[in-house]
């Protein structure tokens, strides 16, 4: 069994492929709300798009849910349409730790691994 607990604080992941790297920045919060930012950058370290997902986010059992309300991208912030169910996600935590947290998409099956910020 998970605990919402657990998860409360700051995380990061990275990803790479032949053309681009990503990086992902999340925050989870005692209250319930995640900003989620997402960057991609080209080989050469150049950022390309820098987006930021705001919302609420749960856990349940051994599922983490999140409901995302609002993007950022630039300086402007977009409300989310809530009738739009890609707003909705749900995931199966493999694994919880001090330090890392994996976690599985509970229709597409992709696996993610976040790693504790250190200094939380």
């Amino acid at each position: 069994m998970f605990h919402r607990q657990q998860l409360i604080g700051n995380w990061h992941r990275s990803d790479k492929d032949s053309d681009e790297n990503y990086s992902e920045f999340a925050q989870m919060f005692a209250d319930g709300s995640f900003s989620f930012t997402f960057y991609t950058y080209k080989a050469d370290g150049t950022l390309i798009e820098e987006m930021t997902e705001r919302g609420d986010w749960g856990v349940v059992g051994n599922i983490h849910f999140t409901i995302t309300k609002a993007e950022i991208i630039g300086n402007n912030e977009y409300p989310a349409n809530l009738e739009d169910e890609d707003n909705y996600q749900a995931y199966k935590i493999v694994k919880l730790t001090d330090d890392e947290f994996t976690y599985q998409h509970v229709i597409t099956g992709e696996s993610f691994t976040l790693s504790r910020v250190q200094g939380d």
